[in-house]
C-alpha cells in the first residue's frame, strides 16, 4: 500500500519568505490581526507556448497546511533577528502569537489533473490575513512546480500516442525534493512509471527500471554482461544494446534471449540512448523479428521531449516504451510556471461583506482580478467550449457574457442550455479538511479524461487554439471601475 506523503513531517512554518512574516508582524502590531483577505493563486500564461496546463500538488500543498506550525527552534530563530538599529526585530507577543497560530483559512482549490488557463483561480486562500499571507510562497512552490512538471509529462504522452512513458529523471531533477515532486506530477501527467523508488514508495507509482552501461563494462563482453543479467532477473530482461556498437548489442540480446526462451523465459526487450533512435530502433525491429522475437519492445531514452518523440513518431521509428527524464522533471525549456497569488478582497472580519480590491499595472496582464473568484466550465455533450472567471458575491447568470480579460472588445456569450460545472471545490473550512484526496491512479485518469473533452487545436503544440476564457461580464465592470478609480480617471 503506497504510504500517505511524509515529505512535511518537520514543522514548516519558516516555509515562506521573510517578508511575509515581516507584513505579518506588521499586521500584529497595527492590531489587524482579525481583518479577513481572500487570496487567488492563478498563472498569467500557459508554459512550452502551449495551449493549456495541468493542475498539480493539491494534495501536497493540503498536506503542508495541515502540518503548518512553528516550532520552538523556529521561534527561537526569530527572536535572534535584528532590525536596522541593532534591537530585535520581532517582539516576544508576535512570537507568542505565532506559537498558537491556528491556520483557520477557508481553502478551495481545482483539484489535480484538472485541465486549467492563464488568469483562472488554481487555489482560493480565504480568511485571518496573517495565515493566508504565511502561506503564499509555500503554496506557489508547490503548486507552480508539480503543474509545470505534470504539464510536461501530458504533452510528453500526447507525442507517443499511446505508447508507455516512464519518467527517468530524478538525478537530473533539482534535488531530492524535486526528483520526488517531479515523478509525481509526471505521472499525473500521464507517465506510466518512474525510476525513482522512493517516489513509488511514496506515492504508489509503478517504478521500472533496466541496466545502466556500467554493467555492461563491469564484464569482459556484452553478451557476459546480458548473460549474467538474465540469469539474475530471467522475469525483467531489458538489456541497454548501445554501450559500444548499437546493432551488435542487439545481436548480443538476441544470443541472451535464445538462452532465455530455453529456460522458459522471453526477452522483454533492448533500449537504446543514443544514435539515430529512428534508423536504428527500425533496424533491430527488424533483427528481432527476424530472429523470432516480435514480442521483444524496444525501449528508448536519450533527452527526449514531447517534439523529439512526435518527430520520431512522424519517421515510424519502430519504439514501443519511451524513458523520459531530464527535459521532463525539469520543466525544460521552461524554468517555471511564473504563478502568482494575489490579494482579491478584504473584509473586518467573518459574516462582513467583502470589499474588491485591485492591482494596478500598465502591463494589463499584471492588472489583477478583484473579488472571492471562482470559475465555472461550460460544455456541449463531451467537449468543453468555454470558462468563465466569476465572482461569488456577484454571482453569474444565465445565460452570461464573458470578457477577454486582455482585450474588452472580445465577448462570448455562453448560450442558457449549456452545461456549468463550478471547478474550485472546497478543501478547508475554517482550518478543518472537508475534503479527501483520490488515489494517485484516478488523478492521472482525471488528466486523460479532461484532456479528451478539448478541441484537438487546444492539445496541438505549434500555434495552439487559444481557448476561451473570459470575466463574468459584470465581474469585467467591477475591474474596470476599479482600474478607473485607481487611475484617478472619470467613471
Amino acid at each position: 500500500m503506497p504510504v500517505p506523503s511524509q515529505l512535511y513531517r518537520p514543522p514548516l512554518g519558516l516555509l515562506t519568505d521573510f517578508y511575509e512574516l515581516t507584513m505579518a508582524y506588521a499586521a500584529w502590531k497595527e492590531g489587524i490581526a482579525g481583518r479577513e483577505a481572500s487570496f487567488a493563486l492563478s498563472f498569467r500564461k500557459n508554459p512550452f507556448a502551449g495551449g493549456f496546463t495541468i493542475a498539480a500538488g493539491l494534495e501536497h500543498a493540503v498536506d503542508l497546511v495541515e502540518r503548518w506550525r512553528y516550532g520552538e527552534e523556529d521561534l527561537a530563530f526569530l527572536a535572534a533577528q535584528r532590525g536596522g538599529d541593532g534591537a530585535p526585530l520581532f517582539e516576544p507577543g508576535f512570537l507568542d502569537a505565532l506559537r498558537g497560530l491556528a491556520l483557520e483559512v477557508d481553502v478551495d482549490a481545482v483539484p489535480e489533473g484538472t485541465v486549467v488557463f492563464p488568469h483562472e483561480p488554481l487555489v482560493r486562500v480565504s480568511g485571518p490575513i496573517i495565515p493566508c499571507m504565511l502561506l503564499e510562497s509555500a503554496l506557489l512552490a508547490v503548486v507552480n512546480f508539480q503543474s509545470l512538471v505534470a504539464t510536461k509529462a501530458a504533452r510528453v504522452c500526447l507525442a507517443a500516442r499511446g505508447a508507455p512513458v516512464i519518467e527517468f529523471g530524478m538525478r537530473r531533477a533539482q534535488g531530492i525534493d524535486g526528483g520526488l515532486a517531479a515523478a509525481r506530477a509526471a505521472y499525473v501527467g500521464g507517465c506510466d512509471a518512474t525510476s525513482n523508488t522512493l517516489a513509488g514508495r511514496l506515492y504508489g507509482i509503478p517504478v521500472r527500471g533496466t541496466h545502466a552501461h556500467s554493467w555492461v563494462m563491469l564484464h569482459e563482453g556484452e553478451r557476459e554482461a546480458f548473460l549474467a543479467y538474465a540469469r539474475a532477473l530471467p522475469a525483467n530482461c531489458v538489456f541497454l544494446v548501445d554501450t559500444y556498437s548499437t546493432l551488435e548489442g542487439v545481436a548480443s540480446a538476441i544470443e541472451a534471449g535464445r538462452w532465455l526462451r530455453s529456460q522458459g523465459r522471453e526477452l522483454a526487450g533492448i533500449r537504446l540512448d543514443s544514435g539515430d533512435l529512428a534508423w536504428l530502433s527500425q533496424q533491430a525491429r527488424r533483427m528481432l523479428d527476424e530472429a523470432g522475437f516480435p514480442g521483444a519492445k524496444i525501449l528508448a531514452s536519450n533527452e527526449l521531449d514531447e517534439h523529439v518523440i512526435e518527430s520520431l513518431a512522424d519517421q515510424q521509428a519502430a519504439i514501443a516504451v519511451w524513458g523520459v527524464g531530464t527535459r521532463l522533471v525539469t520543466g525544460a525549456p521552461d524554468a517555471a510556471l511564473g504563478g502568482v497569488y494575489k490579494l482579491g478582497a478584504v473584509r473586518p472580519g467573518p459574516g462582513a461583506p467583502w470589499q474588491p480590491r485591485l492591482k494596478l499595472s500598465d502591463q494589463i496582464e499584471k492588472t489583477t482580478i478583484p473579488g472571492v473568484l471562482q470559475v465555472r466550465r461550460f460544455s456541449h455533450g463531451a467537449e468543453v467550449f468555454s470558462d468563465a472567471i466569476w465572482e461569488e458575491g456577484l454571482g453569474i447568470p444565465s445565460p452570461c457574457v464573458i470578457v477577454d480579460p486582455a482585450d474588452p472588445t472580445r465577448r462570448r456569450e455562453i448560450p442558457e442550455a449549456a452545461k456549468g460545472e463550478d471547478l474550485l471545490v472546497p478543501v478547508f473550512r475554517r482550518g478543518r479538511r472537508v475534503w479527501e484526496a483520490p488515489p494517485l491512479a484516478e488523478v492521472r485518469a482525471r488528466t486523460g479524461a479532461q484532456l479528451s473533452r478539448f478541441h484537438a487545436g487546444v492539445r496541438r503544440f505549434m500555434n495552439p487554439h487559444r481557448f476561451p476564457v473570459g470575466l463574468e461580464r459584470r465581474l469585467h465592470e467591477l475591474r474596470t471601475r476599479l482600474v478607473l478609480e485607481a487611475r484617478k480617471a472619470p467613471g
